[in-house]
């Protein structure tokens, strides 16, 4: 794994252990903020491994989207992605609940640790084997 690669990780898991604070003192609109940070983040540290160009978006469905294009595949789906989305910019100004026509509470902030979680898993095992493939690249 890269240097570059580890930090974003570093970050990411920081914004996780963050959101699961910020869960538990019913912190809703920061605890979604820290959740949307961290798949941003773990998903273009997944970029730095492969050496692709980082993209200057905070979209959830953008990002997976290129990492398809290049044949990787992180466990998250569409409609994951879309709430996501919904969360970056309400999360962080006052514009209007975080997800639109109801107010975030402890069940979705669950639900969206549980996302990031899955994400996290996921990408650790894509960046081990983009590793790996290296490995036996540089052994032929």
């Amino acid at each position: 794994m890269k240097n570059e690669t580890k930090i974003w990780l570093d970050y990411a898991a920081e914004n996780i252990e963050s959101a699961r604070i910020l869960l538990n003192s019913n912190l809703f609109n920061s605890c979604l903020q820290n959740v949307q940070q961290c798949v941003e983040k773990l998903l273009k540290a997944v970029f730095v491994e492969l050496s692709a160009k980082l993209i200057k978006t905070h979209s959830i469905s953008r990002l997976t989207q290129v990492l398809a294009d290049k044949g990787v595949a992180a466990d998250i789906t569409d409609d994951e992605c879309d709430l996501l989305d919904t969360i970056y910019l309400p999360s962080k100004y006052p514009i209007g609940s975080v997800i639109p026509d109801y107010e975030p509470d402890a069940d979705i902030c669950r639900e969206c640790v549980g996302i990031a979680h899955r994400v996290e898993k996921s990408v650790k095992v894509i960046i081990a084997k983009i590793g790996g493939e290296k490995e036996t690249t540089l052994k032929s």
